[in-house]
């Protein structure tokens, strides 16, 4: 059985900043707290053997996924995949959150985070991402049953994985937290979330 690791960037804010609606025209790089997020991320996978390594193209993505890497000496190249990077807030892009909210209104947004389902003006391709990571999935199915993928995406992106899979624990949260990742064991007849949202 092989297993599947996504993981999302840390943090690209601290406390006292602005925070902002940050998508994939914004390439922001981890703040001072999302480096630590990534160091306890890459203490916790340093006993993982890391077979591949896939991330967004985005700063913050691929700086949390060399951090993990850079546990071991045996690590794999880190690979980029453009299926990865995160959405288009479209207007909201790059703006405070009180102005995205003011703007599309509590029920647009519990539908985006219940459901998947983009809020006006947004850009995002839902069968396009789900599509790029059933691909993953059955591409991981056909690797050794020791094989452990790492994945860094963000969490426009990772939200969609769970429609994919077979099984998923009741009531998941779709939404995966800075530093956080989801663990999915993966064979050529299941797919399956073992884990989701896990913090080191």
């Amino acid at each position: 059985m092989a297993r599947l690791f996504v993981v999302r960037h840390g943090n690209t804010f601290d406390a006292g900043d602005v925070v902002t609606r940050v998508g994939g025209r914004t390439d922001l790089p981890l703040s001072s707290s999302g480096h630590r997020q990534a160091g306890a991320l890459a203490a916790h996978f340093a006993e993982t053997r890391i077979t591949a390594a896939l991330a967004s193209p985005l700063e913050r993505t691929r700086a949390t996924a060399r951090a993990i890497l850079g546990a071991r000496t045996d690590a794999p190249a880190l690979l980029i995949r453009s299926f990865l990077r995160e959405i288009d807030y479209g207007p909201d892009e790059n703006r405070p959150e009180a102005a995205v909210v003011a703007r599309l209104g509590d029920a647009a947004l519990k539908a985006w985070d219940e459901d998947g389902t983009p809020p006006e003006g947004w850009i995002v391709d839902p069968p396009a991402i789900r599509a790029g990571w059933a691909a993953l999935l059955k591409d991981i199915s056909t690797l050794a049953h020791d094989a452990n993928i790492l994945v860094v995406t963000s969490n426009g992106t990772a939200r969609f994985l769970p429609d994919v899979v077979d099984a998923a624990p009741d009531g998941l949260d779709r939404k995966l937290k800075t530093g956080a990742w989801g663990e999915i064991d993966v064979t050529s007849a299941r797919t399956e979330i073992r884990a989701w949202n896990q913090r080191p």
